[in-house]
């Protein structure tokens, strides 16, 4: 069954950039009431929680992704029996990965405390607060979270994305009362709860009603679940460099400077986190339906959408780092009330723009490669450069100046990125699908991203530092200004030449 790629890729655009206007607004004032009314102490104390469980979250194994991946090919055969055999699969794994996440977080309560640098926020129970977060997370394991992923192999992720936003919307408006008339972080997490359980439930009511065919049932034949085995055991090693790398910092930092240094970090890195979501949208809202993609067009049209969703890709990544590079430490200073505490020095921005470049350049290949289920040829990657990754990260910790320690950590991830898992991931993508002469283009293309958009940057950065007006009023002037630039300059010359890159692929093919 071929799935309507372009409605639904327009469904999921729609509705994931309402998603991630939700997302980006309503956590940007929640975190915000939760710095002014509870302290830098507790955001970086729930910043440490999230990153402890993320860490167990390998749990998971990458069956997720590993069974999303094996669906496209029945989808595409139309073949409901082993689709509903994949799902009864994925139901008993998710049941044991809940078992297993609850174990391991109750046996690393003993040692939380030594992840925490200096002392604890007063009246706080580390231990309460951890099952509290540890619930939430295992609770959605339980709670039928295996028939998401079922939207998610139809292409149809503007379904969970619509029941995120309205969740998400519902919760911060409960979240933002119970902080300001409360100010206690207990009953926040437990509000958290309420919701992880609500937003499963509809995904459940309405993964029924679209799809009533499809229910849990039937098993699967032994190949299948030794090619499931196989994918998992390589995604397992993606996913234990993507923790290390992800995680990593927030715990090294939390470690060696404290929970302070924590919300700092937490803050600058909120601000890229936000500007990539929207990036993000527009590669998951097309990931499934390449994955359909894969067992019904021809490899030249295919190499052709990658292409163009590159360049898409890219011009917007360029965009985003000229308006980040201009609007980085204006942003941070009038969000946290120029509180010499809270503001770092001008490295910091430069780094983070830096970084959120080179890890946004790489998505649109690692969205086609995991369409693709190319996991074993670069298993390792992820292990090297997490690795790497970690002891970067404890190095610059070590042995920098105490002012330039939290710019080491930032800086480790980057090289990671640019001397391991970029060169690694691009061989084994292009070696096993494409094929060496596309990726000449690729490259070309990446080649002219890479001048244009540090040409963008400078020329955004120096004209909009002339604005010299305070406060909101200058904020949105000097916004407006970089926007103009990058505008302009983006119109003028940027990926000139793309299309001849592609019309001599078609040629060549």
């Amino acid at each position: 069954m071929k799935l309507p790629f372009a409605k639904n890729t327009k469904r999921n655009l729609l509705a994931g950039y309402l998603n991630q206007m939700i997302g980006l607004l309503f956590p940007f004032l929640n975190r915000t009431l939760f710095l002014w009314l509870l302290g830098p102490e507790f955001l970086g104390l729930n910043g440490l929680f999230r990153s402890v469980i993320g860490m167990m979250s390998l749990a998971e194994l990458g069956v997720n992704t590993a069974i999303v991946c094996s669906m496209y090919k029945p989808i595409a055969d139309d073949d409901q029996e082993l689709v509903c055999a994949y799902l009864a699969f994925f139901r008993t794994v998710y049941r044991w990965i809940g078992t297993i996440v609850l174990l391991i977080g109750l046996c690393l309560m003993p040692f939380l405390r030594h992840l925490i640098h200096g002392s604890l926020p007063p009246g706080i129970n580390l231990h309460v607060l951890f099952l509290i977060h540890l619930g939430n997370t295992v609770l959605s394991y339980f709670l039928f979270a295996y028939r998401g992923p079922v939207l998610t192999a139809y292409h149809r992720n503007d379904v969970s994305l619509h029941i995120n936003t309205i969740t998400q919307t519902i919760q911060y408006v409960v979240v933002f009362f119970v902080l300001l008339f409360t100010r206690n972080y207990y009953a926040y997490i437990a509000t958290t709860v309420f919701f992880t359980a609500l937003k499963n439930l509809v995904v459940l009511r309405e993964s029924v009603r679209l799809f009533p065919h499809i229910a849990p049932r039937g098993r699967l034949c032994t190949a299948a679940r030794r090619r499931i085995r196989s994918d998992v055991r390589s995604i397992f090693l993606h996913k234990i460099g993507g923790v290390i790398t992800g995680s990593a910092d927030n715990i090294v930092v939390s470690a060696f400077l404290g929970l302070s240094a924590v919300a700092v970090y937490g803050n600058y890195y909120y601000v890229l986190a936000s500007v990539a979501g929207l990036i993000a949208v527009l590669n998951n809202a097309t990931q499934s339906g390449f994955g359909n993609r894969l067992h019904t067009e021809s490899q030249r049209k295919n190499f052709v959408l990658f292409m163009r969703m590159t360049r898409v890709t890219m011009m917007v990544t360029a965009c985003c780092a000229a308006m980040m590079a201009s609007l980085y430490q204006p942003f941070i200073a009038i969000w946290t009330k120029h509180d010499p505490a809270l503001l770092r020095h001008a490295l910091t921005p430069i780094l983070m723009v830096f970084h959120f470049y080179v890890a946004q350049s790489r998505q649109t290949l690692l969205m086609f490669k995991g369409a693709a289920g190319i996991w074993q040829e670069d298993r390792w990657k992820p292990i090297v450069a997490g690795m790497f990754n970690l002891a970067l990260n404890l190095s610059f910790v070590l042995f920098l100046p105490e002012e330039y320690k939290l710019d080491g950590v930032i800086f480790s991830t980057t090289i990671s990125f640019i001397c391991i898992q970029i060169p690694w991931e691009s061989h084994a993508f292009f070696s096993r699908y494409f094929g060496w002469e596309k990726a000449r283009a690729y490259w070309a293309m990446h080649a002219r991203s890479a001048l244009a958009t540090g040409v963008l940057c400078a020329s955004a950065w120096w004209i909009s530092r002339a604005v010299t007006v305070p406060g909101i009023p200058g904020f949105i002037f000097r916004a407006l200004v970089a926007a103009a630039v990058t505008g302009a300059l983006l119109s003028s010359f940027f990926f000139r030449g793309v299309n001849d890159a592609i019309d001599f692929i078609r040629r060549k093919t």
